[in-house]
């Protein structure tokens, strides 16, 4: 998402870009489609290249590594060295990362700018909720909603939109338990969305973040990170 604000707000070409894109099994053609790659990002004015999973490419070398990985990772390399130095060139690379602590040390170095986005705070699992409900029919009040932010503390924005969507289904779960068959009902005899559906849903869609796995982050991002985090409760001690 950052990366397609970037290139809307610049008014940039997208490309997005996984491993499956790059990576063959045919000697050289995975080092062909990186300089293709690159080749055509230049024939744009602005381009912003973004990479998902950027581990699964720039993982660190080893001695055992395969030799095709080997050169994959020599060709990007050289190609993030060479982005930028035409006065013509408008290239950005964003990569997306779960696992930082895996990325090689060459491409950590090019790699200037390192964010570590956390998980929604409070205020911001509230929004994703009013967002997601914005075009269900439900009975929610604000009061719920805030009730239901609390309660999702630790959640991702993907595990509140799981939530969300297993809450759905909650009213259709209820007419099959009145020996209704789904495909003949009318969408208006449906109940509104309640409260006590993401109640129910809770019991079963949990956090996909481990804290142990949050430690790591947060701990590579104090030794890499280009910005300091900082505790949402000293946060709010500084805000106050």
């Amino acid at each position: 998402m950052i990366g397609k604000a970037i290139a809307s707000e610049s008014k940039s070409t997208f490309f997005n870009i996984s491993a499956s894109t790059l990576t063959s099994k045919w000697i050289g053609e995975s080092e062909k489609t990186t300089r293709a790659l690159f080749a055509v990002a230049r024939c744009y004015e602005r381009s912003v290249i973004f990479i998902d999973e950027i581990d699964s490419i720039l993982t660190q070398r080893s001695d055992s590594e395969n030799e095709a990985s080997r050169r994959l990772k020599t060709e990007f390399l050289i190609q993030l060295d060479g982005a930028g130095v035409g006065e013509e060139d408008r290239i950005l690379i964003v990569g997306a990362t779960n696992r930082p602590q895996e990325l090689d040390e060459a491409a950590r170095r090019r790699l200037v700018r390192r964010l570590y986005i956390p998980l929604p705070d409070i205020k911001g699992r509230e929004q994703l909720i009013r967002i997601l409900l914005r075009h269900e029919h439900h009975t929610i009040t604000d009061e719920e909603i805030a009730d239901l932010a609390q309660r999702t503390d630790g959640y991702s924005g993907s595990d509140i939109k799981a939530l969300c969507q297993d809450a759905a289904l909650e009213p259709v779960r209820d007419l099959k338990n009145l020996d209704n068959d789904i495909s003949l009902v009318n969408i208006e005899s449906v109940r509104p969305l309640a409260h006590k559906d993401f109640v129910s849903a809770l019991s079963h869609v949990r956090p996909s973040v481990s804290q142990p796995d949050l430690q790591l982050l947060l701990e590579w991002n104090t030794k890499y990170g280009s910005f300091p985090v900082i505790p949402s409760d000293q946060q709010q001690q500084k805000q106050n």
